[in-house]
């Protein structure tokens, strides 16, 4: 799929007067997506994919993994990554032993001129460590998405942090037996770049067909709860931007 084709639907105003969704994540600076539970790394993963990696400039992607997310989550594989619009020639998978030797990793690729945007499933980072990635990409121009586990809950040098869960999806259109779109909540709990947006909750789903992400007004309560026939066709979710 041509990573041109892909798009990212802007939710804040286009005024310019204030930053756009997602914030600045896969473009510039250090940001972290947490997951709310052990349950949602995945979701973390799929979140990055589709609001983030995207954004990130031509060049190489590479993404860092350790021992333990690997062990309890497994590998991310190349057709599913085509599945979100990503080619998967532009992905050099890293697997590191441990997450001090992730980190390592990290910042090495960040200093590689060839590398668009740098991201690491890690269990969690402290402050001296993030501050030294944000300083690297800060320096190098590459920035770099952290996806940490659910205890990440103390103060780090990160531009922002999202905390993301996995939501039921919605009925599939044409058939109700089929899996629907992937939907998230995603929490922008911290942002340097903009506070006034911190607290805010996206509630997200992607397309699969137009390879684009937008804002639901509601969650689906249940994945295999039919349409209501008094909603219509799409309307119990709107798009907006």
């Amino acid at each position: 799929m041509d990573a041109a084709a892909l798009k990212l639907v802007d939710f804040s105003c286009r005024t310019g007067a204030a930053p756009a969704f997602p914030y600045g994540l896969g473009e510039r600076g250090v940001h972290e997506i947490a997951a709310a539970g052990h349950g949602d790394m995945p979701a973390c993963a799929g979140f990055a994919f589709c609001a983030g990696l995207k954004r990130a400039g031509p060049g190489a992607i590479i993404w860092v993994s350790e021992h333990g997310r690997r062990r309890d989550f497994g590998f991310l594989a190349g057709h599913g990554l085509a599945g979100f619009g990503l080619d998967p020639g532009r992905v050099l998978f890293v697997h590191a032993r441990k997450p001090r030797e992730a980190l390592w990793a990290v910042e090495e690729a960040m200093g590689c001129g060839a590398v668009a945007l740098v991201a690491a499933e890690l269990p969690g980072i402290d402050f001296t460590a993030s501050r030294r990635l944000s300083l690297a990409s800060e320096a190098r121009g590459v920035p770099a998405v952290l996806l940490l586990g659910p205890r990440c809950e103390g103060a780090t040098a990160a531009a922002a942090r999202w905390r993301v869960r996995a939501r039921p999806s919605a009925p599939d259109r044409w058939d109700p037996r089929a899996p629907g779109h992937p939907r998230w909540q995603a929490v922008l709990e911290r942002s340097r770049t903009a506070p006034g947006a911190a607290g805010r909750t996206h509630d997200l789903e992607f397309d699969h067909e137009t390879l684009s992400v937008h804002m639901v007004s509601r969650l689906a309560t249940g994945a295999s709860r039919p349409p209501s026939p008094a909603a219509g066709d799409g309307g119990d979710w709107r798009e907006t931007g």
